[in-house]
């Protein structure tokens, strides 16, 4: 078969979940039969799990720096079945669901599939929201550092775990610094968590001299403002370095002209229990992009992976989804620099761990050579 008689599986976007789909379907398809096209906006995947301490600080002694944690796709496919497209999507366009279509680029090339998989994942404002070219990336990752290092007191709105662990990076490099957390609940993260949980997290945190301002907002100032006043009028003057940790959405707007039913208000793509769109068979969605119900991490992301590379198998052979995703427990680590943190498991009575765990189960790590290991590295 030539290469323009085979088969195109696509998969849309280069992070957690997309990047190891395309290497499981590299190495189980029929490379005479079938190729694999990762799209993505970067020539490189970004270990986001390392995100706050990358963009905080430049210490290797743990070897999270930008030559580990932003990791190439040279190695990423099995049997040499894979390419990679370096380029934005515009649209989808699918004449008769179940019958492929094709991936229009924003430069306007057009790819064509078999089948397809969207792992576009989320976009965040603030420090990991990382631009696109291996340049721009190490400056963007320089230049917060630098204003990390010179701020006196950073300011860090929203205490969920991208914030708190923001907060952990800064008080575990410059211990006399002043942090504060703002967030808009009572409790810090959401009322999906015990309270026992909420409240183990304010009290390490207290420890480590880390304040917090709890059922309260504040507007990110204009960068270089001295001094911010919240929703509710406490005022913090000498604030100089406040940092936008909230407010992540769903990388879709290329899907309203496809199939604007298959997004939710918030821009989540709906999925079934097959991960496949409704009415769409051989479309699938894996990963942050998705609309179930539970915690946006990698670990959930990673049980994704196995349930869409069965499912588009038996969708290539003609045969029905049969993987079922059926989720996982609730869980949740969130790290307090480089040596402790706490947890929740969501198993038995609800156990709660502590520094000597999160410091071995990811704190000191943050699995950046577990991660490139996985991408062939």
């Amino acid at each position: 078969m030539t290469e323009k008689s085979k088969k195109n599986v696509v998969i849309l976007g280069g992070g957690w979940a997309g990047t190891l789909i395309a290497r499981e379907l590299s190495g189980k398809l029929d490379s005479a039969e079938y190729s694999v096209v990762l799209v993505n906006d970067r020539p490189f995947f970004i270990h986001l799990i390392a995100g706050a301490r990358l963009t905080v600080t430049s210490e290797d002694k743990l070897n999270i720096r930008e030559d580990s944690s932003l990791v190439p796709f040279d190695k990423l496919f099995l049997n040499g079945n894979g390419t990679v497209k370096i380029g934005k999507v515009a649209s989808i366009v699918e004449e008769v669901p179940g019958k492929g279509g094709e991936v229009v680029l924003r430069e306007g090339e057009r790819i064509p599939y078999a089948a397809l998989v969207i792992a576009t994942g989320n976009s965040w404002a603030g420090p990991i929201d990382f631009p696109e070219t291996d340049a721009d990336v190490r400056a963007h990752i320089n230049s917060w550092r630098n204003k990390y290092e010179k701020a006196s007191h950073v300011v860090i709105i929203g205490g969920g775990p991208l914030g708190l662990e923001t907060a952990g990076e800064v008080i575990d490099t410059w211990p006399h610094k002043k942090v504060t957390v703002i967030h808009h609940r009572e409790q810090l993260i959401n009322d999906g968590w015990p309270e026992k949980f909420r409240k183990d997290i304010e009290r390490r945190w207290s420890l480590r001299k880390v304040s917090f301002i709890l059922g309260d907002g504040l507007d990110v100032p204009p960068e270089g403002t001295i001094g911010v006043t919240t929703h509710k009028g406490k005022h913090i003057p000498d604030a100089d370095l406040v940092i936008q940790a909230y407010g992540s959405r769903p990388n879709s707007s290329f899907l309203k002209t496809f199939d604007e039913g298959v997004l939710t208000s918030y821009g989540a793509v709906r999925v079934d229990e097959h991960l496949e769109l409704p009415g769409h068979p051989g479309v699938f969605a894996a990963g942050d992009v998705t609309d179930i119900q539970e915690t946006k991490q990698a670990s959930k992301a990673h049980r994704h992976i196995p349930i869409i590379v069965e499912n588009i198998i038996s969708f290539l052979q003609g045969a029905p989804s049969n993987r079922v995703y059926k989720g996982l427990p609730k869980a949740l680590v969130i790290t307090l620099g480089k040596n402790g943190g706490c947890g929740y498991y969501d198993i038995l009575w609800g156990v709660l761990v502590g520094n000597f765990l999160v410091k071995w189960l990811l704190a000191r790590t943050l699995h950046v050579k577990k991660s490139r290991a996985m991408r062939g590295y």
